[in-house]
């Protein structure tokens, strides 16, 4: 009887917690289309990274539909649809939404692909993917970043992504192979561990680079076992890569 009452008290904080939301989602909505198209008019100014198509429809809807004042501190929408990067605590930020766009382009992600993404942060660029592959796997290695992430995946019905703690360097070998990769934090490198767990075909998209300085936005693809291609796409800043100490 109590496990029964338990579920029922959880079921009503869910609903509450989500009629709550509600309001504050619906608008947002303008702000969120708004950015969408700053977006694309933006990557079609860029043109060399992206050639003049821009970026895809696909890619686009996405952003569409992902609620990114879900996925930071203050939830408001005048500064979640700004594209701009924002911190989310713990020294780490939510990447600028056309970043976020621009790699996950590049990473040519289709709708039966497996995608890993390594530093979950907030879960935003989590829930971009998940719009877009049959299955996602993101490692976050700050326990609050994780822990946060996985509640607000989990709350969203992002039910196609899955959270782990740890240290990304290494992947994540049974959640793949994979299809496209994508890493969210700097390095001077690309982690072999990462290309040995991307299939012959598929892309890694990530800032090379040392940490706090300005990076060169890499895109790697496996072109055979053992063999890959390598071209810089656009100077990014983020924030470096974390290993475990251990």
């Amino acid at each position: 009887m109590k496990a029964l009452l338990h579920l029922f008290a959880m079921v009503v904080a869910a609903w509450e917690a989500a009629a709550q939301d509600a309001p504050q989602d619906d608008q947002c909505v303008r702000e969120r289309a708004a950015m969408v198209e700053t977006i694309r008019a933006y990557a079609r100014s860029a043109g060399s990274s992206l050639g003049q198509q821009g970026l895809s429809e696909r890619v686009l809807e996405a952003l569409a539909q992902t609620k990114r004042h879900r996925f930071i501190p203050e939830r408001s929408c005048a500064i979640a649809y700004a594209d701009t990067p924002i911190p989310i605590g713990l020294g780490q930020t939510i990447s600028q939404p056309y970043i976020v766009a621009l790699m996950t382009e590049l990473a040519e992600v289709a709708p039966d692909h497996v995608v890993l993404e390594v530093g979950t942060g907030s879960g935003y660029q989590a829930a971009i993917l998940a719009h877009l592959a049959r299955k996602v796997c993101t490692i976050e290695i700050i326990p609050q970043l994780a822990e946060t992430a996985t509640k607000t995946l989990r709350d969203l019905a992002y039910d196609n992504v899955s959270v782990r703690l740890g240290d990304g360097y290494n992947g994540w070998a049974e959640c793949g192979p994979f299809d496209a990769i994508i890493v969210t934090a700097a390095l001077g490198h690309a982690p072999p561990p990462l290309i040995e767990q991307l299939k012959v075909g598929g892309r890694l998209v990530m800032p090379v680079g040392a940490g706090y300085t300005t990076q060169q936005l890499t895109v790697v693809e496996k072109i055979a076992p053992g063999k890959t291609t390598t071209r810089g796409v656009a100077l990014v800043r983020f924030v470096p890569f974390t290993r475990s100490q251990n």
